[in-house]
């Protein structure tokens, strides 16, 4: 494991932090409140603003090496369509989006219409300069997933190769800092989640667990050994948002878990072609242009239980869904008017949360 870093931030990231991460828990809370009061809303947006990446990882279905950058005005006209339908929480994936060339313009406008910024990223193109740009943005919640200890031939995005970002982080973000570490099928070396997590809470940042899922988002459960560096990692979550992950006990035993997934309502995933979907494991359903989808559209998917659901691993769609569980049972079936843009059969996608979520 890395050795501890020696200097932290200053007293004026020190007192940044904590007043960005005041005003972000106070905003949470009143985000909780609002979607207990409420259905109509969207709670969480992923949006797609750039689906190339400077990675090739072996499991991922999620990226492209051609694709250009959405437009600027393009993204804030989605991101105002967003935030007239309600929306709380909008979370910037890929891809990679730090290849977006204006990625801190989106930012700020999200910011600008009062909903809660969050990224998930490979981490590759951190650097001192660009994480000051991302506080200045006002960029709240940043996830980054590592894969292993070392590189190997399925991911780069290794503890040893991006030790030195984490530092930067340590040192210089306003923002909370998720580290996701993964378990599951393909995972060559299990041991390797609990030494990333245990370097994550060692330098201050929330540390989360997700389990490999299939190309469709379906779960494959975890042999004994790995089962007990879950459990451990888990317990060293219990400050984060693994707290909200109960589900994934369930998952990682490879159970069916009986839960109301609201995607397509309180979920939403927006690709780079700006069409709504249930998830990234599900992209094609129900394949609408965000400006078309209506609320009525919204209302019929928080109605309708998905046929995925009782083996899914998304654990963002979960934890949204998690407001809702109790109330409202499914009765209607998916409306599935066109076949599915699925991703490639042999790639698997490793879950993960928001930063979610």
């Amino acid at each position: 494991m890395p050795a501890a870093n020696k200097t932290g931030p200053t007293s004026k990231v020190r007192l940044a932090r904590y007043l960005r991460f005041a005003r972000t828990r106070t905003r949470e809370l009143l985000m909780i409140g609002r979607a207990l009061a409420s259905t109509k809303h969207p709670i969480l947006v992923h949006i797609i603003p750039m689906r190339r990446c400077n990675l090739a990882c072996g499991y991922c279905n999620e990226y492209d090496d051609v694709s250009k950058p959405v437009p600027l005005d393009e993204m804030k006209r989605r991101l105002d369509f967003l935030a007239d339908m309600g929306t709380s929480v909008i979370t910037i994936s890929g891809g990679e989006p730090l290849m977006h060339p204006e990625l801190e313009e989106v930012i700020w406008h999200i910011r600008s219409r009062g909903m809660i910024a969050g990224m998930i990223t490979n981490g590759f193109l951190l650097s001192v300069d660009r994480i000051n740009k991302l506080n200045a943005a006002g960029l709240e919640h940043l996830q980054i997933s590592i894969d292993n200890v070392t590189p190997d031939d399925m991911s780069l995005k290794s503890l040893k190769t991006l030790d030195s970002r984490l530092e930067m982080l340590q040192k210089h973000a306003v923002f909370q800092v998720n580290i996701n570490s993964v378990l599951g099928s393909g995972v060559k070396n299990p041991q390797d989640a609990l030494t990333i997590a245990q370097r994550a809470v060692g330098l201050g940042f929330t540390s989360t667990v997700g389990i490999i899922h299939d190309h469709k988002g379906q779960l494959k459960p975890l042999g004994e050994t790995e089962t007990g560096i879950f459990e451990a990692v888990m317990e060293l979550g219990k400050r984060s948002y693994s707290r909200f992950n109960d589900f994934q006990h369930s998952v990682a035993r490879g159970k069916e878990h009986n839960w109301r997934c609201r995607s397509g309502s309180r979920y939403l995933y927006v690709c780079e072609d700006g069409l709504v979907h249930w998830c990234s494991q599900q992209r094609g359903y129900p394949g609408i242009p965000l400006a078309q989808y209506t609320p009525e559209m919204r209302h019929r998917e928080y109605d309708t239980k998905k046929f995925c659901a009782p083996r899914c691993t998304v654990s963002c769609v979960q934890q949204v869904a998690m407001l809702d569980n109790w109330r409202d049972p499914q009765t209607l079936k998916p409306s599935l008017k066109k076949p599915v843009a699925a991703p490639p059969p042999q790639l698997v996608q490793i879950g993960s949360t928001p930063s979610d979520s």
